[in-house]
């Protein structure tokens, strides 16, 4: 496999002569720092596909015109001693930016890669991206760009940002609003409504009709009751999980005790959006609650797999039929599930202010919700959608993502970037996984005049041995895991497991329908 990289030496920049011009100075934000720090030093990666060849060119001059107009992306690092030298602060400095040394375009040699391995090919080379730092000398993104015919695009695009620039939630936002739709040129993507939170109010407010006040003052009071002790409960399991509270040792835990890897491998799949619908709608949940139910069942498989080889491997239960399952009864598996808190921010407003300047709130809003998978087979696979349920919807009537927030906040204005790191670094290393989910366009679109078949965004850096992101893009979903390939080294048995059980959950819901028609 041999990769060769061109660049342009044409000057294709906002810088004016050779002077470095520099605007403005703004220090970094506390949790921008925090992605600094050796313990948390985190990167967001984006793979998008494309439905035709690349044109270079076109994608620079498209970047000039959007993406280096935001003050994130045309600003790098600075740190300055202060004092005896011994603390540094660092600020965000606008800077010139030559836009081709941020885009790099890989000359693939492509007779070295054998029929049908573009997709290993691809994995590879995304793979060998984690293991290279950004150039801290300039702002923190690359842009790469692939000529590269995989089995679900004919060309590739991959984005890499520093997480410092942004949370995940917002930089995805931003690299839509770089986006337009493919049936009118001029207009940015259209999302999803997303109602938050108006279920909920409706069903309360719908007690104040008539004669039914008293019930529904009861209804706030108990709800409001409800919430406090909730929040109580998460906020303990919270500082337990940080104190002591391990997941158990499970095949798909990493060990960052020591050290972590410094590669990471990431692989993805797309399925059936529509399935997943056809699943929310008859179980009356949120495709949120179907992709955890689907998820867990997924991680059940699989590590009734892996526990049943390790058995194997080492020469136990050989002479007798393998039991119904070689799990322990009892794991404790945890994501920190990721929880956008920022007032809405659309894609509108991110698109204004790279075309107008104009101002809207940015930066990491993010907290954790510490979630729960009930690992086990079932003989009814729709156990696992009803426990999920159950699970988040206690987990919404909470107050656990806003309050680890308040408290990340907190602990790094008492005591610093540093002990905050670590903090942070140890609650999550207690759990297992990483877990999010982005909304995405209902209608196809393009980047730069290049029509996308999926979007595949991740992030590696934080100490979990397997994150999972899924992405909705038009009718499909596409699932992205980034895994530690020394603790997870087959991540696509573990998206067969995922794409089998959600077919099992989708049979096991049309035969309910079925029965309940006759």
């Amino acid at each position: 496999m041999e990769i060769k990289t061109r660049r342009d030496t044409s000057e294709t920049s906002v810088r004016k002569d050779d002077e470095e011009e520099v605007e403005e100075e703004q220090p970094l934000s506390p949790a921008a720092r925090v992605f600094h720090a050796p313990e948390f030093n985190c990167y967001v990666i984006s793979v998008i596909g494309i439905k035709k060849k690349i044109d270079p060119d076109v994608i620079i001059e498209g970047l000039k015109q959007t993406l280096i107009r935001h003050p994130r992306f045309s600003s790098k690092m600075v740190s300055t001693s202060v004092g005896n030298k011994k603390r540094q602060t660092q600020s965000w400095v606008r800077t010139n930016v030559v836009v081709t040394d941020h885009v790099i375009v890989s000359d693939i040699q492509t007779q070295n890669i054998e029929n049908g391995n573009a997709d290993a090919f691809l994995e590879t080379y995304v793979s060998n991206l984690t293991t290279v730092p950004l150039d801290i000398s300039k702002p923190l993104w690359q842009l790469h760009l692939l000529d590269l015919k995989t089995s679900d695009a004919e060309n590739v695009a991959v984005l890499k940002f520093h997480h410092s620039l942004g949370d995940g939630m917002s930089l995805m936002a931003l690299v839509l609003a770089c986006m337009r739709k493919t049936s009118n040129p001029d207009e940015l993507p259209s999302l999803p409504n997303q109602n938050r939170s108006s279920s909920r109010s409706s069903r309360l407010m719908a007690g104040s009709r008539g004669d039914s006040r008293f019930l529904w003052l009861v209804m706030v009071i108990w709800s409001a009751i409800m919430l406090v002790l909730n929040t109580v409960c998460d906020a303990l399991e919270f500082i337990a999980t940080t104190m002591f509270l391990k997941d158990t040792e499970t095949p798909i835990k990493g060990d960052f005790r020591f050290s972590k890897s410094k590669r990471m491998c990431l692989v993805h799949r797309t399925v059936s959006l529509d399935d997943i619908k056809l699943i929310k709608n008859t179980m009356k949940m949120t495709v949120n609650d179907v992709v955890l139910g689907v998820s867990q069942a997924g991680l059940s498989q699989y590590l009734d797999r892996r526990y049943g080889e390790k058995k194997k491997k080492v020469g136990e239960d050989q002479d007798s039929k393998r039991k119904a399952t070689d799990m322990p009864k009892r794991i404790r598996l945890r994501s920190a599930l990721l929880v956008n808190l920022r007032p809405n921010t659309g894609i509108q407003d991110l698109a204004d202010m790279m075309a107008k300047g104009s101002t809207c709130r940015w930066g990491n809003w993010i907290g954790y919700i510490v979630f729960p998978f009930s690992i086990g087979l079932r003989d009814d696979p729709l156990q696992h959608l009803r426990r999920a349920k159950r699970i988040i919807d206690r987990k919404k009537n909470s107050l656990e993502a806003a309050l680890t927030f308040v408290a990340g906040k907190f602990i790094l204005k008492t005591f610093g970037v540093q002990v905050a790191a670590k903090i942070i670094n140890r609650a999550l290393s207690n759990t297992t996984m990483s877990f999010s989910n982005l909304i995405g366009p209902i209608e196809e679109i393009s980047f730069y005049g290049h029509p996308i078949t999926y979007m595949a965004p991740s992030v590696y850096g934080h100490p979990h041995a397997l994150t999972m992101h899924f992405q909705s893009y038009m009718n499909q979903m596409t699932i992205s895991l980034t895994v530690d390939p020394t603790v997870i080294s087959d991540p696509h048995r573990l998206l067969d497991d995922w794409e089998k059980s959600l077919q099992s959950i989708k049979a096991a819901v049309q035969e309910r329908d079925s029965r309940s028609l006759d």
